[in-house]
Formats: C-alpha cells, structure tokens, sequence
C-alpha cells in the first residue's frame, strides 16, 4: 500500500515533451520516409522535377537531391539527418545524392517490420553493418579501371561518365555536348584540385547549343568610365598587369585639416594630388603591360589615360575572376605599383572582348599555364540557366573523382541487383536471426532499379523480375544488366554505356548505412518548448536593456 501512495518524481521541467520506445522509433522512421517520397520521383533519367517556392519568394526548379534537401526546410530532429548525408555526398562526389537518400529510407523502411515485431535495434545494427561491408567490398570487386589507356580513350570514358550523370539533369537532352565540354574543362586544369579554377558564367537568351567553353578566363565586361571605347579590345600575346589598388583621384579618408600662410600653396597640394595618381598611371605604363586589371576602380582619369596609350583596362574585377587570371596567365596580383618587374607580369596568346549575348566578356586565351577553363552558359529562362549550372556542377566533380579513382561500375540498377543478389546468397549462409536482417538489406538495395522503372513508367515488378533471372545466371554474365530505360526491358549497362564512378555507389551505401543505424539506434526524443521561449525571452530583454541604456524599458517589454 505504501508503495503505491508514493509521488510521482519529476526529473524534467513542466511542458517537456519526452517520447520513448518503440513507438518514437517508428515515428522517426516514418518521417524518414516521407522525407524520401519527396525527392523518391526525380532519381534517374526519366525523373521529374521539383519546383520549389520559398520564403522570399524566389523560384528554384531543380533535380539534384541535394539542392532540394537544402531547400526544404525540414524540422524533424530525424529526418535532417538525410538531408546531411544528402549534403555529404554532395560536397564528397557531386552526385548520388537521392540515391543516398533514397537508400536510406529504404534500410528503415525495412527495418520496420522487425522493431515492430520486437527485434532489439542493435542486433539490426550489426547486421546493416556487415551488409555495408560486404556489399562495397562486392562493389571493389565489380569495379573495371580505367587507368592505362589513352588520352583519347580516356576522355570518351570520362565523357560516358559525365553523360550519365547528365542524364538525369534538365540539359540531358544535350548531354554529350555538354559532357565533352565538361571534360574538356576537367583535363584543362590538370591535377589543380581547386574547382574554383573551371568558372560557370551564365548568359541568358539564345539557346543551349550556344554554350561555350574557353581554354583560360572569361568574365562580363566590368564598370567603365569614359574613354573606355576608344580602348583596342583586341592584342595578340599581351602582357597582362594584375592590381589590388586604387586607380582614381581619392578624396582624403579622415577630416584632414590643412592651414595655409599663403594662397599660392594652395596649387601645390591640388598639384600634388594629381601628380601622385599620374605617377602611378605612369608606372604602369611603363611596365609593358597592355592589359590592366584591378580588384578596385579604376576612375575616368586612369581610363583615359590608358586609352591614349593604347592599354586595355577594367577595373572592379571580382576577386575570383582575378585569381583564375593569375593562375592561368602566371602573373602575380599586385598591391602597388612600384617596381613592377616582368616577372609579375602575366601573358596570354590572346586576349578580347567578344559579345556574347546582350553581355560582352573579356575573353583571355591561350594561357601558358593553362590551369583554368571557363564554361559560358545559355538558356532562355533564368531557372533554366541556374538548373544548368547544378547540372553541370555534378558531372564536373564526377568526371574529377573518375580521374582521380579511375573505376567505374555499370549504372542502370545493375551493381545494386548484384549486390543484392550475393548478399542474399551470403545470407543463406548464416545461423540466426541476423539471415532475416541480411535478407532485408538485400532486399533494399533493389528500390534503385525498382524507382528508375517506376519514374519511367514501367512495371517495375516485371522489369525486376527480369532482372533478378538474369542475375541469377551461374555464370556471372548477367552482373551488369540494369533497367533499360528506352525500351522498358532490361539491358547490358556497360555495353550501353551507363557507367558511374565506383566512389559514387561505395559513398553511398557508407552513407545511407550510417545514417540508418544513426535512427535506429536512437529509442528517446526530448524536447523543452519552454527552455526555447525562455531563452528567447531572456535574450529580447538583454537587448532592451543594453539598448536604452540600462534603465528605461522598450514599449510592450515585459518588466
């Protein structure tokens, strides 16, 4: 009796909201779910795309799963997490991001029967984690290598690699147009890891077919002043001079003061001003250098006075487009113009300002260094453009990372029919409740091929079920036969030439099997609404306070 009398002990503060148990996990999974059904529609290269409208009114049409997670502002503490793993593999391999998200969902999805039932998460943890394991060293095992052959050879594969990601993307029906450019520009920076030495300058009008890429450095025609036509747009191997200062008459930063005895000296310090600028203009002059380009204006006087001599100039230039300069050109940028010697200089075989669209670029190429190409987009509408610039941000960081880990797998669904097909034979191989969990990753694995038909608009039960047979052959021969997406059946992947960098699939699977066990090993959520408005409430009146000088209160503030 006296135990029952007993009062109830309270630990957390009044309002908290505590979720435990089995319960809360199958909450955390659904939202996981969801999460995946949105982005579930846009995997492959009959995918559709999102339109999505935020806060501020800006537009965004897009298909990459990553930019998607990013703009879905998602506040379920669980679901985030797929939105991290999709930003991961963004900034790791550039594409596969809703195929990592989609796996993910998929493990959960799984898994959720066995919690159900009962099973204890860790004991599927360990299992996922085996599974994991087995399939990216199935996936090592599958890869074919690219390295060893040709320049030639090598950039039709590399060029297969970035149509197939490109194939999933607005501009797929441009894809080897565009891949060859994107591998072009990948082979022109060489071994500089940098991505910010391949530019993305987006014009609008015309129409894709228009895009073009430079060996070297583009950039929009910057501010000018007058004098600035009767420039020559035009110099064959010029010497190229980089600046980090101010060309223009400056009016003193600080209230300066000067008291004169007598008026006459009033003329020497207008004088001096302008005699400290003509020098500088002088210097430059007298360096060689028949292109000018500085980070900070350049005024109406120094424009005149390099037209006179015949110099190209532009002042304002963004800090990115001058450093992709220096690097192809080899000049050095410079913060003054004293002793300017031919070292800092940069040259190129050619530089000019050529119309592109209603824009007009200065255009440098034929740099010695060459490590850096610039890659000028068109397209009618502005979404268009930007959609375009995802696009080809993906097939840029895929085509590095093929260079970089030179095998491939076959795409298409094929490597994940593969992989599940030899974890579901290892599972036969095991005793124990752990076959099932195997079984059940296996099973997973099959949503990549299975979502590919489904966006296409096959059956995608006879599509799998073709597949499943021909992976079965004893063989091996059917390893890499994914979906076919043109005729609705089933087709050698790699003889149609669907591949994907091996690192793509093993980041993936790493990833989605992380963020997995990461939910299903969580059992309690805690959340305090009123800690959140405590310290908002706390922080409103420290503002108050400070900011009226300590004693008076704002209007409306609590006292």
């Amino acid at each position: 009796m006296a135990s029952m009398m007993q009062p109830q002990i309270i630990l957390l503060k009044e309002g908290t909201d505590t979720s435990q148990g089995k319960a809360q996990l199958v909450s955390n999974i659904n939202a996981c779910t969801a999460v995946s059904d949105v982005v579930r529609t846009t995997l492959g290269p009959r995918g559709m795309d999102k339109l999505i409208h935020d806060d501020k009114g800006s537009v965004t049409i897009s298909n990459d799963g990553a930019t998607i997670m990013k703009l879905l502002d998602i506040v379920h503490p669980a679901a985030k997490i797929l939105a991290d793993i999709a930003k991961s593999q963004d900034s790791e391999v550039g594409d596969g991001t809703t195929t990592v998200v989609l796996l993910a969902a998929e493990f959960l999805k799984e898994a959720k029967p066995f919690i159900e039932d009962g099973v204890h998460p860790q004991n599927l943890i360990r299992s996922y984690r085996t599974a994991s394991h087995l399939a990216i060293e199935k996936v090592k095992e599958l890869a074919v290598s690219i390295e060893g052959k040709s320049l030639e050879e090598k950039k039709n594969l590399l060029a297969k690699c970035a149509a197939t990601t490109l194939s999933s993307k607005l501009i797929g029906g441009e894809k080897e147009f565009f891949a060859s450019m994107v591998v072009d520009a990948v082979i022109a920076i060489g071994q500089e890891d940098r991505l910010s030495m391949i530019g993305l300058k987006k014009v609008p009008g015309g129409n894709m077919r228009d895009s073009f890429l430079v060996n070297g450095v583009a950039f929009k025609k910057t501010f000018s002043y007058a004098g600035f036509e009767q420039q020559p747009k035009k110099f064959l191997n010029p010497n190229i001079l980089l600046l980090n200062i101010e060309l223009e008459l400056k009016s003193e930063k600080e209230n300066a003061e000067i008291r004169l005895s007598d008026p006459s000296q009033y003329q020497s310090i207008v004088d001096a001003e302008w005699n400290i600028i003509y020098d500088k203009l002088d210097k430059c002059a007298q360096s060689g250098a028949k292109v000018v380009l500085s980070r900070l204006a350049i005024g109406d006087l120094a424009t005149q006075y390099f037209a006179d001599r015949d110099i190209f100039c532009a002042g304002r230039v963004a800090e990115e487009d001058l450093q992709r300069v220096a690097a192809a050109t080899g000049g050095t940028v410079q913060t003054s113009v004293n002793n300017i010697i031919d070292e800092v200089l940069g040259t190129c075989e050619l530089f000019e300002e050529k119309q592109v669209g209603n824009e007009r670029f200065n255009i440098f190429s034929g740099c010695p260094s060459g490590r850096t190409a610039t890659i000028v987009l068109r397209g009618g509408a502005d979404q268009f453009i930007e959609e375009a610039e995802r696009s080809l941000h993906d097939a840029i960081m895929i085509v590095r990372r093929a260079m970089k880990n030179s095998t491939v797998v076959a795409g298409g669904g094929a490597i994940d029919m593969e992989i599940s097909r030899y974890l579901r034979q290892h599972a036969r191989t095991i005793a124990g409740k752990s076959q099932l969990f195997i079984n059940s990753y296996a099973k997973a694995l099959e949503v990549i091929p299975r979502q590919l038909c489904d966006n296409a608009g096959f059956d995608a039960t006879d599509v799998l079920n073709k597949l499943r047979q021909k992976h079965a052959l004893p063989s091996g021969e059917g390893a890499p036969y994914g979906v076919d997406i043109n005729t609705g059946g089933i087709a050698d992947s790699f003889a149609n030439f669907v591949w994907e960098p091996a690192v793509v699939k093993i980041n993936a699977i790493n990833a989605a099997t992380e963020a997995a066990c990461l939910v299903l090993s969580v059992d309690e959520t805690v959340k305090n609404p009123k800690s959140e408005s405590a310290q908002g409430e706390a922080a409103a009146s420290a503002m108050g306070g400070r900011g009226r000088g300590g004693g008076f209160r704002g209007r409306g503030m609590r006292r």
